[in-house]
């Protein structure tokens, strides 16, 4: 994948992590508020004041995800982006994480 392959799939990436929360919130008792910096899209939970990080890493051409469960790394293959360890998708990841640190059942679809 080249630099501007990888930039692009990136951006969509985040884009459509930040529209799906921005949609939950607002058709759930989700309650969260999400803000881009570049390459960094943060995800605050308002009742509890956590948060979650997603960012592109491009030299490893990786998407990383910062939550208090840990830190994740996620590589695209096959069309999906899926965890360098535990080989976990990071929509379903990301579900999980969101749920657990916003209280409400949520599914992200990727």
């Amino acid at each position: 994948m080249t630099e501007t392959e990888f930039q692009a799939l990136a951006e969509q990436t985040l884009t459509r992590i930040e529209s799906a929360l921005e949609d939950a919130s607002g058709e759930s008792e989700l309650d969260v508020e999400c803000s881009r910096s570049g390459n960094v899209l943060e995800i605050e939970f308002i009742a509890s004041g956590s948060k979650v990080i997603v960012n592109s890493q491009m030299p490893m051409r990786e998407m990383w995800v910062a939550a208090r469960s840990g830190g994740f790394h996620y590589r695209y293959d096959n069309g999906k982006w899926i965890n360098t360890r535990d080989q976990s998708e990071l929509f379903a990841a990301l579900s999980r994480i969101v749920s657990e640190q916003g209280g409400v059942p949520l599914i992200l679809r990727a």
